[in-house]
């Protein structure tokens, strides 16, 4: 019963607030694609983490036993014990490089567009700013004319505090869940290379990293 005086309401200001509700429309729709595929992105990455598959392949390891960790390591979709097993995989040639060319592909997935929440951030507050320049200047405008007309000056002046709240708005409304995506991203790369310095470290006590490092017990 409220929407449709809701919907009202938002049309009124958005009519209000100028020609530069139109940009400052189209960056709040991007920015709320992009805060929905980054929740539904991190939810599945969420249920992808297995600590106790991960705690399997450090046994295998700790155990000497490099095929089985390869093996369980293989089967597992947790981003971590995948770059356990390109890491393993990759151990004749160059163990260390392998872990991080894979790390670094997993934290690129994971922080994929926040330089686009980063650019929304900045971008909003000045499209406000120059919403509230236009406006401003089209209330001089009307008291420079021969017939002032308060209507115009007022609408003016609502113009440039409308723009510049709805850029605000957006701006706040995209730096909270920025902040948020920007920890999970340090703790998966904090993860990442706890994993990789332990594999090493076991690999290195086990001589899995040299060429001709067996594979079987």
């Amino acid at each position: 019963m409220h929407h449709p005086v809701l919907a009202n309401v938002i049309v009124d200001l958005f009519i209000k607030g100028g020609p530069i509700m139109w940009p400052i429309a189209v960056v709040t729709l991007f920015a709320i694609c992009v805060f929905i595929e980054r929740v539904f992105w991190w939810l599945r990455f969420a249920s992808k983490r297995s600590p106790k598959q991960l705690e399997e392949v450090y046994e295998k390891l700790e155990a000497g036993d490099l095929a089985k960790a390869i093996e369980q390591s293989a089967k597992s979709s947790d981003p971590v014990v995948r770059m356990i097993n390109h890491g393993l995989n990759h151990r004749h040639t160059s163990m260390q490089g392998a872990l991080e060319v894979a790390a670094g592909q997993e934290l690129r997935d994971a922080g994929r567009f926040l330089s686009a929440m980063d650019t929304i951030v900045t971008l909003a507050p000045l499209l406000g700013l120059l919403g509230t320049v236009t406006g401003i200047m089209g209330s001089f405008t009307s008291i420079g004319s021969s017939e002032l007309a308060v209507e115009k000056v007022t609408g003016g002046i609502g113009e440039a505090l409308i723009a510049t709240a709805a850029g605000l708005g957006i701006a706040i409304g995209t730096l909270v869940p920025m902040n948020y995506f920007h920890s999970r991203l340090a703790a998966l790369k904090f993860d990442l290379e706890a994993a990789a310095n332990n594999v090493l470290i076991l690999a290195a006590q086990h001589g899995f990293d040299k060429v001709g490092a067996k594979t079987t017990n």
